[in-house]
């Protein structure tokens, strides 16, 4: 059996005119010859709703009862067993009511029934009532929607049309009563029906279809072989390669995707085939989060090429323009092989591709990678630049000795300074100054009269060789002074950004895990690791892992190559090589991560601290509630039986036993073991069951209700249980002629429920009964405020959420 076809009418906000367009389409069909019956239609008292349904074959609903309460549902067995071919179900994301006869939770698991039963069905949605926007809805309308409907049941739909009102002309339909009755329209206009709300509303809807309809391009796409993107909307796609690099690219293409509305933005990192990648799997989370966080989504794939791997996914995801980060590789290598940026803009075709800078680039001058040990600096230096010298210079001799072209001795010097110069650089002042009289001698010996001997007959070339030394050994020193600064200098730049980099990230509040493998990267190390000592005073002291990074991190301190020691009980532990200059900077970096640890153990013990303090407070006041409340009852059933009169003695005994079951209720709530089934609720039917169980008193409660107040969402049965404990306790303290209050307003989406007890009020202001009041309706979404004057309760405010009323 073919399965039936689902058509859904999309509205951003109630009174858009889906039911109306929806009874329309099926006047349609009915017209065109298709059997067409409403299985259900939900017309909110519209009158032309209601006018454009006259006609059409109407299935009788089916009557539920619950809790005392009757209700009226779809009677899906009958429109199964009528069998039409297109059936009319209005208000698809509806919680159907528990009871007889009904089998699924919600409409739109009937719905699902009846296309499997080959039936079409056209329905209505209001975009708040989608589960993956109900979050942003609240945020922006300050309503919880408790009925939510999953995408992937909208996303399955065949056809879906978005039924839409600009806000302007909503809220004047709103105005002329074609929405809502006339008390409830101002309250509407200033809160719910707000333009702002209605446009940002309306904005989500858009854009959630929107990305239905880029969903069936794409299928299209891929159908007929289409592989050049079609910029439809912007698609900005970031590469990630797990290095440092990847959070500034992931903001560069972020700001891109901001400039235009509804743009889209991924990021992908590409792993190789043969497994081996160096990618830092804490770095790629957190970037992974960072694209999230920005409304962006992840992506790994696999591949052989970087290059190809990429562009092969940015061409099956339609994306128009890559990101990626400049090349960290230095510039003989990328001689000999293209970057991968290169490669890409090569292989891109119509897709524009973004190379962006960083810090972690090869053409930056400084990083926070440790420097490189500086020229000039030990014996092995020194040693190289003298031999090199020794080798270099009689090379060079030779090649200034030959026929043609013939230097002049000036000339002749002037290139054998600039050899002392480089010596300098290379080695220091010490083969510097070597180099100086060996190319002195040269001169004299190859250049000077009489050549092939080292006497000087002319008393200019004696000041020439001597001005040459000394300028040799000046200029020499100069560079050597200058290369030795310039070292200073790199390695102080590169200090400070260690510890800013470091200072950086405990500000943001990253984690003692990732503080530790950025301190590994920033030295070089194989592996760090933060060690706390364990406080029993042992021969041998035990020492516990806080944090580490790295493979193999050292678990002791004498297992390690490099040990920092912070206060009396942590330490830094690391294996590799570490410079001398370095082991500074590694103490204080050292003593910053312990400051991040204890400053998290402390904000946890506080934590801990406030949670328990109030637990215990609040425990020991409803021990002292209940004990106080169990001793009233039991002198209340002692006095009965003194006066023999048995049915107060177990009307007593019965309060004392809420007042247990109470206490356990109320238990089992704070410790999330009570179950609560919310739904819409009508105030009346709640109230009637209310004063049916107080009994003769409550006839005396004098209620005061809105002609149409709006259903709650709440358990029906834990309400009525709310209000008939608090009104039997505001009975028992109003005198005779003075009986207690019950009003009811709507406002701004909510339903607020105030009990006024007598004039004097209730003494017992802290009571068992209020307290699990209170924690009955916050767990129903709601808020219990009481009043007091002097220590006495006067009034209970209950407010819960209204029902949202669907078009």
């Amino acid at each position: 059996m073919a399965r039936g076809r689902l058509q859904i009418y999309l509205g951003a906000a109630p009174g858009v005119g889906k039911t109306y367009t929806m009874l329309e389409e099926g006047q349609r069909l009915r017209a065109a010859g298709a059997d067409v019956v409403a299985g259900f239609i939900e017309p909110h008292g519209r009158r032309p709703t209601a006018a454009v349904a006259e006609g059409l074959e109407t299935v009788p609903r089916r009557a539920v009862s619950h809790r005392g309460a009757a209700f009226t549902e779809m009677d899906l067995d009958a429109v199964l067993a009528r069998r039409p071919q297109v059936a009319l179900v209005d208000e698809l994301a509806h919680t159907n009511t528990p009871g007889r006869g009904t089998r699924n939770a919600k409409r739109w698991q009937d719905v699902e029934e009846l296309l499997g039963a080959g039936i079409d069905v056209i329905t209505t949605l209001n975009v708040q009532h989608l589960e993956s926007l109900n979050d942003v809805v609240r945020q922006i309308t300050g309503v919880l929607q408790r009925e939510t409907l999953p995408d992937e049941v909208a996303r399955r739909a065949d056809q879906i049309e978005l039924v839409d009102l600009p806000p302007e002309v909503l809220r004047r339909r709103l105005a002329h009563g074609d929405i809502y009755p006339p008390d409830r329209i101002e309250a509407a206009l200033t809160h719910y029906f707000r333009v702002g709300n209605l446009i940002a509303l309306r904005e989500l809807a858009l854009l959630w279809l929107a990305d239905r309809v880029e969903e069936g391009l794409q299928r299209y796409r891929a159908e007929h072989g289409i592989a050049i993107p079609w910029e439809t909307r912007e698609r900005i796609m970031v590469g990630l390669t797990g290095g440092p690099e990847g959070e500034t690219l992931i903001r560069r293409a972020a700001r891109i995707a901001a400039r235009t509305p509804g743009s889209e933005l991924l990021a992908l990192h590409v792993v190789p085939t043969d497994g081996l990648t160096h990618a830092d799997p804490t770095a790629l989370a957190a970037q992974r989060t960072l694209v999230e966080s920005l409304g962006g989504t992840y992506h790994q794939t696999t591949g052989e090429s970087a290059v190809g791997a990429l562009l092969q996914f940015a061409r099956a995801e339609n994306v128009t323009q890559i990101v990626l980060g400049a090349s960290r590789r230095g510039r003989l290598s990328l001689l000999l092989e293209a970057g991968v940026g290169h490669r890409t803009i090569l292989g891109s075709g119509p897709i524009d591709v973004h190379v962006v800078t960083h810090e972690a680039a090869a053409s930056s001058a400084l990083t926070t990678r440790r420097p490189r040990p500086g020229h000039g600096t030990g014996p092995r230096r020194l040693w190289s630049a003298t031999v090199g010298a020794a080798l270099f210079l009689p090379v060079l001799t030779l090649l200034l000795a030959a026929p043609a072209p013939r230097l002049t001795l000036s000339g002749v010097l002037v290139v054998y300074l600039l050899a002392a110069v480089g010596v300098a650089l290379a080695g220091g002042l010490v083969p510097a100054l070597g180099a100086a009289l060996a190319a002195a001698l040269l001169a004299d010996y190859y250049f000077v009269a009489p050549v092939h001997s080292l006497r000087v007959e002319h008393g200019g070339d004696i000041l020439a060789l001597a001005g040459f030394v000394i300028a040799a050994t000046v200029v020499g020193g100069a560079a050597d002074a200058a290369a030795r600064r310039t070292r200073q200098a790199v390695h102080a730049t590169w200090e400070a950004r260690v510890l800013s980099r470091l200072a950086t990230a405990m500000m943001h509040g990253q984690d003692l895990p990732s503080l530790v493998e950025q301190v590994r990267e920033s030295f070089g190390l194989t592996a760090v690791s933060l060690l706390e000592r364990a406080p029993e005073a042992t021969p041998a002291p035990r020492w516990y892992v806080v944090a580490s990074a790295g493979a193999h991190p050292p678990e002791q301190p004498y297992a390690a190559d490099v040990e920092s020691p912070v206060g009396d009980t942590l330490t830094l532990a690391a294996r590799g090589v570490l410079a001398t200059d370095d082991q500074r900077v590694l103490s204080v970096c050292a003593a910053q991560l312990g400051m991040a640890y204890l400053h998290g153990k402390l904000a946890r013990h506080a934590a801990e601290t406030d949670t328990f303090t109030a637990a215990e407070r609040t425990r020991a006041s409803l021990i002292r509630a209940a004990d106080r409340d169990l001793r009233e009852r039991l002198r209340e059933a002692e006095q009965a039986l003194a006066r023999q009169d048995t049915d107060a003695a177990w009307a007593a005994v019965r309060r004392a036993a809420q007042v247990v079951t109470d206490l356990a209720d109320l238990d089992r709530l704070q410790g999330g073991a009570l179950d609560l089934y919310l739904r819409p609720v009508g105030l009346d039917e709640v109230l009637t069951a209310v004063l049916d169980d107080l009994g003769p008193g409550g006839r005396t409660i004098q209620v005061r209700l809105p002609e149409q107040e709006p259903d709650v969402i709440a358990d029906g049965a834990q309400l009525t249980r709310v209000l008939t404990a608090l009104a039997a306790d505001a009975l028992c303290h109003s005198p005779a002629g003075q009986p207690p209050t019950l009003t009811a307003e709507a406002f701004d989406g909510r339903l607020r429920i105030r009990l006024t007890s007598g004039p004097d009020g209730a003494p017992r202001a802290d009571s068992l009964t209020l307290r699990l009041s209170q924690d009955l309706t916050e767990a129903m979404g709601g808020t219990l405020e009481p009043t007091y004057d002097d220590g006495w309760l006067l009034s209970v405010t209950l407010t819960l959420p209204a029902a949202s009323t669907q078009a």
